[in-house]
């Protein structure tokens, strides 16, 4: 973790649902818990088992109003019967119910892939991060653009599919388009990381959002 304070990260349950990283450090000497898609893991999928984890970690930086910066690299929700018998509707809507109530500074990196609705569940614009940064060749787009061209012109020749997914990669792959559309604030380069997060913690260390008083959401449970 070579943005940190002294590259020092305390990962929280390693050996867990490698799939997601949490942990705690410190920017700037100020405390931050992580969290992190692991793609050497299946892929950095979300499934059952790291949603939990993720949503676990959430609630309890928000307890103890510790902001959070993630770090997303995801591809989409694990596919599989196993998982749609376990509930990963249910358990994947507990992380995105951590983050959408959170009041802490959220500031979010997207740094390859964010696909469909993995993407919106890790922190997005659309749930109420405060900061959005993105790499300029990271991919934003519903799906990846092999699938979706599949899915598109499923009746089409491959040898025309091949400037499809040419086409979807130039139109939809990349961040420019979110960005665009005002779902990222900035493209930066990875050697200004630490300093694009520091500044997002010094922009949002006075955040006062609050949920309304005497209402509480329906976890789902």
């Amino acid at each position: 973790m070579s943005v940190v304070d002294n590259h020092n990260f305390l990962e929280v349950q390693p050996l867990y649902a490698k799939n997601m990283i949490i942990g705690f450090a410190r920017m700037n000497g100020k405390s931050v818990g992580i969290v992190a898609n692991q793609p050497a893991f299946l892929a950095g999928c979300l499934d059952i088992n790291s949603s939990v984890k993720g949503a676990r970690f959430v609630r309890f930086c928000d307890a103890f109003n510790i902001p959070i910066i993630t770090l997303v690299d995801v591809p989409g929700f694990l596919p599989g019967t196993n998982q749609e018998l376990g509930g990963i509707i249910k358990h994947g809507a507990k992380l995105l119910y951590a983050f959408s109530e959170a009041t802490i500074p959220k500031i979010t990196l997207i740094t390859r892939k964010a696909y469909g609705g993995a993407y919106d569940v890790m922190s997005s614009k659309h749930i109420g991060a405060d900061v959005n940064y993105t790499y300029p060749t990271a991919e934003i787009a519903v799906m990846g653009p092999d699938g979706a061209v599949n899915i598109l012109y499923r009746n089409v020749p491959d040898s025309e599919k091949a400037d499809a997914v040419v086409e979807y990669k130039e139109k939809f792959a990349n961040p420019f388009k979110a960005a665009e559309l005002g779902y990222v604030d900035e493209i930066i380069f990875p050697k200004n990381t630490r300093k694009k997060l520091i500044q997002a913690l010094d922009m949002t260390q006075n955040k006062t959002h609050t949920n309304p008083p005497k209402k509480h959401g329906n976890i789902p449970l």
